[in-house]
């Protein structure tokens, strides 16, 4: 795999000078957890839980569309049901929403009702001209049932029509409002008819524009990432002016409503009550108004300070959209990731369902009929598939990250003739893909298993907490609510130091936790600059979310206007909005890591390299004016951080 080992007790930061395999160990643990993943899947196969699955089954142990064998202590079990493709449910409504289950039997037919059957003998007449027995097995065509086989043997009247599902054989009612149950909030909604049909009526019929708008959402985020770089002083300013006027307003407001009430409390005669109240309201005001006045001076002079960071908080952003420029694949990455992340849900959900038909078939004593359970090992491969289902969307995701720094760190780094960043290979993205598989994918799986270490116990929390809710003290859902939201808190820092994490790995080819120790150095000296490129960039980005949706929506009421027939337009507009704000938020989102990683490589620049001979620097030019802008005006020393030296980095020198 081309490794290498070395040890260095004394090390500085050497962007790209040698490659070495990181963190193996990782890597045997992480392919090891995906061969089992592979062995579930294998036995879920094997156990022939996929025909259940795909085919159905009816309640007697009868797989649909195939022989059987028989189920010791069945009387109905092993039949021939070659010709009953089809699993049909006596009551398809009665829903078990705590076991996410129909409760109903089920059985094996040839046909789907097409048409309501009102009385038995529609059921009776349906048997005969389609050779289809809608009741139990042992009540043949011919024979009337009883009283009270009516009710446990055959389907509860009116029989509503039924189509079967594509590749799965169920025979599922048309009339979507038997499942009512499993979307309660929308019970008003739905048992409007006149208006569910008006909804569909007009996403139907504007199925052409809704595709138009989405595409032209595609097209605006793309459009974006390159002309931010021109309108993020612009969009800077327009936040600077709202903060310093919302400030300054609301403090003004408080003011003037402190001294009209306490004039008010003085002029006006009323009852003894009255005027505690107003006293009360009067010193409220007094303490925000100059609570407000502390927030806004402090705030302003935040503002005022940290004037150069924001001014770097731009710069960045410049080069951010050169990078996009010379590396415009840098955009597909969210298709990819998606696409891999698509791949591997349909995959996971596809044998999460074969495992919950798997195991051994049981007798219900108390109903008579047959379940599947799963006993034994098997209860705990489908806990295992649940933890593979978080560490390996973590482990695409973070092999997104360490793909766009490895690209952005060669970017950054490259020192051919006179920093002609266009003299880069022709596929650095391929490149940075190759790189990752062949040297560090044993640092994604850890670190992306640190995430995962964090994540399942807020989700367990979350689900304990959804479980017990109204049912648990005041007392515990406040310690519950606290523990998720700091293991929220957590799961994001540590997703932040990750991400920086692998640039470092990217730039030295070291191990996770040398790769995270040294970022968190390097980010640590810099918190300042830091703090400005996560608010003021952050919020640069959002407004450009903000805009895409904007003029996506804009462009929908226009093309909606135009089609006057369309009578309802909430629902193509709002799933027009929703998609329009994932894509900007998926390609802003691959900006936002742009930016961080370049931001890394500029600290590790400027705390290395001071322009001079031997010492040159390796950063864009647009970088290089700010940093001489900075030191005629007196505000930037190169070799002076924002907090203290990282001495255990620099014994080995500077850089080359």
């Amino acid at each position: 795999m081309g490794c290498c080992q070395s040890v260095e007790s004394k090390r500085d930061w050497k962007p790209l000078e040698e490659r070495c395999c990181t963190d193996i160990p990782w890597l045997i643990i992480f392919s090891a957890f995906c061969i089992g993943m592979i062995c579930i899947c294998g036995f879920a196969i094997a156990t022939g839980a996929a025909s259940r699955l795909i085919s159905g089954y009816d309640s007697y142990g009868n797989t649909c569309g195939q022989k059987n064998t028989k189920v010791e202590g069945i009387e109905l079990s092993g039949r021939d049901q070659t010709d009953n493709k089809y699993v049909f449910f006596l009551d398809p409504c009665n829903i078990d929403i705590i076991n996410r289950k129909i409760k109903s039997m089920a059985l094996c037919v040839s046909k789907c009702p097409d048409t309501e059957l009102k009385t038995y003998y529609d059921l009776k007449k349906f048997a005969l001209d389609n050779g289809s027995q809608l009741c139990s097995y042992e009540i043949t065509p011919t024979r009337y049932p009883s009283h009270g086989e009516r009710f446990s043997k055959c389907p509860k009247l009116p029989v509503p029509p039924s189509k079967s599902i594509p590749v799965f054989h169920r025979c599922v009612p048309v009339d979507v409002g038997c499942y009512a149950e499993f979307a309660q909030a929308f019970v008003t909604f739905v048992s409007d008819n006149s208006v569910i049909h008006r909804v569909i009526a007009g996403v139907m019929a504007s199925k052409e524009i809704i595709m138009g708008l989405c595409l032209l959402a595609l097209v605006l985020s793309l459009i974006l990432m390159v002309v931010i770089r021109y309108i993020s002083l612009v969009l800077v300013w327009i936040l600077t002016a709202l903060v310093v006027l919302g400030s300054i307003g609301g403090t003004g407001v408080l003011w003037w409503l402190y001294v009209d009430h306490r004039n008010a409390l003085n002029e006006k005669t009323t009852s003894v009550f009255g005027k505690e109240v107003a006293a009360d309201n009067v010193k409220a005001l007094l303490v925000y108004a100059i609570g407000a006045t502390i927030f806004t001076v402090v705030l302003l002079l935040l503002m005022f300070f940290m004037r150069k960071r924001v001014a770097l908080t731009i710069t960045l952003f410049h080069v951010a959209g050169k990078v996009f420029i010379h590396l415009p694949l840098l955009a597909l990455q969210p298709f990819w990731t998606f696409l891999s992340l698509m791949l591997f849900w349909v995959y996971w959900i596809a044998v999460l369902l074969a495992l919950g038909t798997a195991g051994n078939p049981v007798k219900n004593n108390s109903t008579g009929l047959v379940e599947y359970q799963n006993k034994g090992p098997l209860q705990y491969m489908v806990w295992y598939h649940a933890v593979g289902l978080i560490w390996i969307s973590e482990f695409i995701l973070a092999f997104q990250q360490m793909t766009i720094a490895g690209a952005v760190v060669t970017y950054y780094f490259t020192r051919w003739g006179k920093r002609n960043k266009s003299q880069i290979s022709a596929t650095p993205i391929l490149t940075s893909m190759l790189r990752a598989c062949r040297y560090h994918l044993g640092t994604i799986a850890k670190g992306s298993f640190i995430i995962t270490l964090v994540k399942i116990p807020r989700l367990i929390l979350t689900y304990i907490h959804n479980q017990l809710k109204g049912k648990e003290n005041a007392c515990a859902r406040c310690m519950l609510k606290a523990c998720v939201c700091c293991l929220w808190c957590l799961e994001k820092c540590l997703a932040y130091l990750n991400q920086n994490a692998y640039t470092a790995t990217a730039i030295n080819s070291t191990s996770f936790c040398t790769s995270a120790r040294d970022a968190f150095i390097i980010l640590v000296e810099n918190a300042v600059r830091v703090a400005a490129i996560n608010t003021v960039g952050d919020f640069v980005l959002f407004l450009g979310k903000v805009l895409v949706v904007a003029c996506t929506a804009f462009a929908g009421v226009l093309a909606l206007n135009y089609q006057r027939e369309y009578t309802v337009w909430v629902l193509p507009l709002l799933i027009v909005c929703l998609f329009a704000f994932l894509v900007a938020h998926c390609f802003l989102s691959v900006f936002e890591m742009v930016v961080d990683v370049l931001f890394l490589c500029f600290a590790v620049d400027t705390k290395y390299n001071d322009g001079s001979p031997g010492r040159e620097y390796y950063m864009d030019k647009a970088l290089m004016e700010f940093v001489e802008n900075s030191k005629k005006m007196g505000r930037y020393k190169p070799d002076e951080g924002d907090g203290r030296e990282m001495k255990s980095m620099t014994r080995g020198g500077t850089l080359a």
